[in-house]
C-alpha cells in the first residue's frame, strides 16, 4: 500500500498520547506523519521523546486545517493521503478495505469510513457520520445526523455508497486529485473546507464515497467546541463562500439570496435565545463573505465546470431546514 496517514496537530498532546498508539498499531504498511500546526504545548517534545522514529513536520505558522494540510502534503509523496484528526481512535484493518475499494475504481477520488462517537460508541458522530450530504441551499447534513439530531448505529449504514462529501476527520484521497484541484482552500481556515474540496471533486466528474465496512471513533470538537462563536462565524462565512465558488450559474443568485435571508433569521434566533455573541458571529460572517466576493469569484472562474449536481442527484433538492424544523423529520430515512 502506498498510503500516507497525516495527522494535523495543534496543541493536541493529550490526543496524541491517547490515540496515536491505535494509529501506529493498526496502520501497517502505511507511512504515519504528524504535522504540527505551530503548537504552543509540549506536543513536539512528546513526539520526539516517545515516537523518535515517527516522521514529523513542523509547520512554521498556524493557518488552520486548510493551510496546515496544504503545507504538509506538499512535502509528502504517496498515492493516497489519509487526513486524520488527532482525536480519532482507529480500529484493526481500517485502511485496507478502503484502499482496495479505491484501487478497484479509478473514478473514486475520496472516501470516508463510518464515523461513530468515541464517548457514545453506539451512535454516529456529528462530523461525518454515515457520509456527507448537502441540500440546494448549501446546508450540510449526514446520513445518521441532521443538524443536532444524531442517530444510533443499528447497521443502517453498513453499506458502500456514493455521497456528496466525505468528512475531513478521516478522509482518504488520491494525492494526484488533491493537487490537481489545488488542495484545500486556505481562506476557509477550518470548517466546511472538506465540503468545498469534495464539491470540486464532484465537478470533475469523479466520485466521493462512503465505506461502512470500516469504523473509526471520533471525539469531536477537539479544537473548537460546537457552541463557540468562532465556529459559528467560520461555518456561516464558509457556507456562503462554498456556494459562490461552486454552484451552477443558473442556480447561484437565487440560492445565495435565499441562503443569506435564512442566515439572518438564524442570527435573530441566536439573539432571541440569548446568544448575542453567536448572533454577531453570523452578521460578521455575512459581512466578511461580501468582502471576499472578488477573491472567491476568481476561484470560481479558475475552477468552475458547469455541472448541475442537483440534476445528477448529488445535491438534495429540498430545504433540509424546512424538512427538519418545520416538517419535523429527524432521521435521514424520513427525507
Amino acid at each position: 500500500m502506498d498510503i500516507a496517514i497525516v495527522i494535523l496537530n495543534y496543541n493536541g498532546k493529550g490526543y496524541l498520547e491517547k490515540f496515536l498508539p491505535s494509529v501506529t498499531a493498526n496502520s501497517q504498511d502505511c507511512q504515519v506523519t504528524v504535522a504540527d500546526n505551530c503548537s504552543t504545548d509540549d506536543s513536539l517534545a512528546f513526539l520526539k521523546s516517545n515516537y523518535p522514529d515517527l516522521q514529523t513536520i513542523e509547520i512554521p505558522f498556524n493557518g488552520g486545517y486548510s493551510a496546515g494540510y496544504n503545507y504538509a502534503l506538499e512535502l509528502i509523496e504517496a498515492k493516497y493521503y489519509v487526513l486524520l484528526n488527532s482525536d480519532i481512535e482507529v480500529t484493526p484493518n481500517w485502511v485496507r478495505p478502503i484502499y482496495e475499494m479505491m484501487e478497484s475504481d479509478s473514478t473514486i477520488a475520496a472516501t470516508q469510513p463510518k464515523i461513530l462517537s468515541y464517548h457514545n460508541k453506539n451512535e454516529f458522530e456529528y462530523a461525518g457520520a454515515g457520509g456527507g450530504q448537502l441540500d440546494f441551499l448549501g446546508y450540510p447534513f449526514c446520513r445518521g445526523r441532521i443538524f443536532e439530531t444524531v442517530e444510533l448505529d443499528e447497521g443502517q449504514y453498513n453499506d458502500t455508497t456514493q455521497v456528496f462529501w466525505a468528512s475531513g476527520a478521516c478522509l482518504f484521497i488520491r494525492s494526484d486529485v488533491y493537487h490537481k484541484i489545488g488542495g484545500l482552500d486556505n481562506d476557509f481556515f477550518a470548517h466546511m473546507e472538506e465540503i468545498d474540496l469534495c464539491w470540486r471533486i464532484n465537478n470533475l466528474g469523479m466520485k466521493v464515497m462512503y465505506n461502512g465496512n470500516v469504523t473509526v471513533y471520533h471525539v469531536g470538537g477537539g479544537t473548537l467546541p460546537k457552541s463557540n462563536p468562532r465556529k459559528t462565524y467560520l461555518n456561516f462565512r464558509n457556507g456562503l463562500s462554498l456556494l459562490l465558488k461552486n454552484l451552477n450559474t443558473s442556480q447561484l443568485f437565487y440560492t445565495l439570496f435565499s441562503r443569506m435571508i435564512l442566515d439572518f433569521v438564524a442570527a435573530l434566533k441566536f439573539l432571541v435565545d440569548g446568544s448575542g455573541r453567536d448572533c454577531w458571529a453570523v452578521i460578521k460572517a455575512v459581512i466578511h463573505f461580501i468582502w471576499l466576493i472578488p477573491s472567491n469569484w476568481k476561484k470560481r472562474l479558475h475552477a468552475k465546470k458547469e455541472i448541475s449536481l442537483i440534476q445528477k442527484d448529488l445535491i438534495y433538492p429540498k430545504s433540509i431546514v424546512y424538512q427538519h424544523f418545520i416538517k419535523k423529520k429527524k432521521l435521514y430515512k424520513e427525507l
